[in-house]
């Protein structure tokens, strides 16, 4: 009897566990419909800003702004961010990005950089610190609703050090979110802006714009945009992964605990046959024993 209480108490707690790690799926899926919309909107924006600097690009007017100055080669001096979530039950979501940015880490130092680390997200501030890696800066009041002012608080700073000439590269890993069930981990170099990619035959197609007040004055204003609207980008589509990997995560155990009831059920009805087998045995048994 002690063996079929203590399934019956098992099973409870599997159906227990069951019900919050639904009442989590359903969550996850209610925030990433609002968190996938906010990727949607971002993207048609991006590629315009991408657009304009395309179309005003001129290696004349690059000598002109530190943004689109590119570093000479050798060592140099990068500040690598990473974005990871506040919060765990998303399965290796966390882990992809943590390995991902250690792994960049390692390529960057390897050719004699000098790198610093800017944490985004609890868990990855957490590992880095757990193993003794310093930080240059570590933000974890961001959350799963970035917004654009978030995108500037973080990139202001860095684009003043590059033009300072402080830094030489500025490059993000976060998830890139294809599809609630593909967000692999992607690098994303920032600064400096790199000129646009040329046709086959080495040309552009311009459009013919009448420029006011002029090309200089419109690149100063749209270059920090285009900067931040990246980091926006990087933001939202983290964000959108996170919940996607964790409605993805949820509904595997919800899965797994369905059959781990079925299997304890199962269980449960054999020793509870087996225990009323044992008694009416036991009953016959007596019931011979009196009439001999």
């Amino acid at each position: 009897m002690a063996k079929a209480r203590e399934l019956r108490r098992r099973i409870k707690s599997v159906e227990n566990t069951r019900q919050i790690t639904k009442t989590m799926e359903m969550v996850a899926t209610s925030r990433l419909k609002r968190a996938q919309d906010r990727v949607v909107a971002a993207r048609p924006y991006a590629e315009s800003l991408a657009g304009v600097i395309a179309s005003l690009y001129d290696p004349g007017l690059a000598e002109r702004f530190r943004l689109l100055r590119q570093p000479e080669p050798g060592a140099q001096r990068v500040a690598l961010l990473f974005i990871t979530s506040n919060r765990g039950l998303c399965g290796g979501f966390n882990a992809n990005l943590i390995r991902r940015t250690a792994s960049r880490l390692v390529e960057l130092e390897g050719a004699r950089h000098d790198v610093e680390l800017h944490a985004i997200g609890r868990k990855g501030i957490g590992f880095f610190r757990y193993i003794g890696q310093s930080l240059a800066a570590a933000r974890d009041d961001i959350g799963d609703r970035p917004t654009a002012e978030h995108a500037a608080e973080v990139m202001e700073p860095l684009m003043e050090r590059f033009v300072a000439g402080d830094l030489d590269a500025v490059e993000v890993v976060f998830a890139k979110f294809n599809n609630p069930l593909s967000t692999p981990p992607t690098l994303l170099p920032i600064l400096p802006i790199r000129p646009p990619d040329e046709g086959p035959a080495g040309s552009r197609s311009v459009p013919h714009y009448i420029l006011k007040p002029s090309a200089e004055a419109i690149l100063e204003v749209v270059l920090p945009m285009y900067v931040q609207n990246q980091m926006y980008r990087a933001l939202v589509e983290t964000a959108a992964s996170e919940h996607g990997a964790r409605r993805t995560a949820m509904k595997s155990a919800t899965d797994n605990a369905g059959e781990m009831i079925d299997y304890l059920r199962r269980t449960y009805n054999r020793a509870r046959q087996a225990q009323i087998t044992q008694e009416l045995a036991e009953i016959v048994g007596g019931a011979e024993a009196l009439k001999g």
